[in-house]
């Protein structure tokens, strides 16, 4: 694809393989919904983008997380965390999908200091290679941290009472893709390969009964129907991912911070081509058919269907802001202890809040939302409160 760096000896290797095993599976059953082809590029066993050992940040990586940008975002979540844990009565802190473990290295770091290490930092990792990339980067890290470490490949039966924070977790749940046709009815999105062209391409067809019912009632809280031609993404996925969740929470908070809009937003007539982005070697593009295994891909989060599959699972929903709100609503003495350094750190530190929560980029287009469930006393909010817009 023009615009793109060319694959790697090791992503070529990936991405053939993987391709190889989606062509196996078109031959034998016809082409594929996208669901289950987004499924396979992030989730294979062996050649799935998260699974395998491709690195995945830094410059060798693909994409920058707000915690791989510097310290700060984990010092200023860090005090959220000591409050709510405090309101508890004491809780575990569990982490969904650490990624390099950095955002984790910045929350023991900062409750460390603040005399508030958790009795147990889990984190639940399904990726083999990333449980391996996070506990490498541990065995730097202090004794007393890492005698509270554990590691889980999904939530355990032994239920928590713990403070649980998932940061860009939930747009890596495999989607559906729709378009809209001429006569306004829906169709699926599905994955076909084109022998002639040697490559993976994309074919609409008639929608499975789950898409087919999430299409009809999302036709029908929008407030007009979707234009012709207009592309996007459901998360059907949502409501067996809370229900998992909530399974593996006794009592305690959920704080999901992640890139998306409320559903008046999400599903706005202008946004025609849907959220789906894919990212290689720090470089965002649009076609998640090229490469599968070797690049990330991911869809902006649907705030409101993830409040309300979150609600039918038990939880209540505690609040919702925008990144910025919740980083710079930890309080004037968090942000000057986060920003406590020598001069030319400190500039550093204050570009990288600025980068974190500059209105137009991350600080607005990534939201936080706060569940709770069986929380013992007043639900905790969350700054600038905007669940009116949900």
């Amino acid at each position: 694809m023009s615009g793109l760096p060319p694959l790697t000896g090791a992503r070529r290797t990936v991405a053939a393989a993987l391709t190889a095993e989606l062509v196996r599976r078109i031959a034998a059953a016809g082409p594929l919904p996208f669901e289950a082809y987004m499924d396979s590029a992030l989730y294979h066993p062996q050649w799935g983008y998260y699974m395998n050992p491709l690195p995945k940040f830094g410059a060798d990586g693909d994409f920058v997380t707000a915690p791989e940008s510097g310290p700060l975002f984990g010092r200023l979540l860090a005090e959220h965390c000591r409050r709510w844990a405090a309101e508890l009565g004491g809780a575990d802190l569990i982490e969904l999908g650490a990624g390099s473990g950095a955002l984790a290295e910045q929350l023991l770091a900062a409750l460390d200091a603040a005399g508030a290490l958790p009795a147990r930092y889990g984190i639940v990792e399904p990726s083999p290679a990333l449980r391996a990339l996070q506990k490498a980067r541990a065995a730097a890290w202090p004794a007393r941290w890492r005698a509270r470490l554990c590691w889980f490949e999904a939530p355990p039966a032994e239920p928590w009472r713990a403070v649980v924070i998932a940061n860009e977790v939930l747009d890596a749940l495999p989607v559906a893709r729709f378009v809209v046709g001429e006569d306004g009815r829906c169709r699926a999105e599905y994955v076909d390969w084109d022998a002639a062209a040697g490559r993976l391409r994309r074919v609409d067809g008639p929608p499975p009964p789950a898409l087919a019912e999430a299409l009809a009632a999302l036709a029908r809280s929008l407030p007009e129907p979707l234009p012709a031609g207009y592309r996007s993404e459901i998360a059907l996925r949502l409501d067996g991912w809370f229900a998992r969740l909530a399974a593996a929470l006794e009592a305690g908070l959920v704080l999901l911070l992640d890139y998306g809009y409320p559903r008046a937003e999400y599903y706005h007539p202008q946004r025609a081509a849907g959220t789906l982005r894919c990212h290689l070697a720090h470089r965002a593009h649009d076609d998640p058919l090229w490469a599968p295994g070797a690049q990330d891909m991911g869809a902006h989060v649907d705030f409101s269907a993830a409040a309300a599959a979150a609600a039918a699972a038990g939880f209540t929903v505690a609040g919702f802001c925008t990144q910025a709100d919740l980083l710079l609503g930890a309080g004037p003495a968090a942000l000057e202890a986060a920003l406590a350094a020598a001069p030319a750190e400190r500039l550093r530190l204050a570009a990288q809040l600025k980068q974190l929560s500059w209105p137009g980029g991350m600080g607005e287009t990534v939201k936080a939302l706060a569940l709770v469930r069986n929380w013992p006393g007043p639900v905790p909010r969350l700054p600038a409160d905007r669940r009116v817009r949900l």
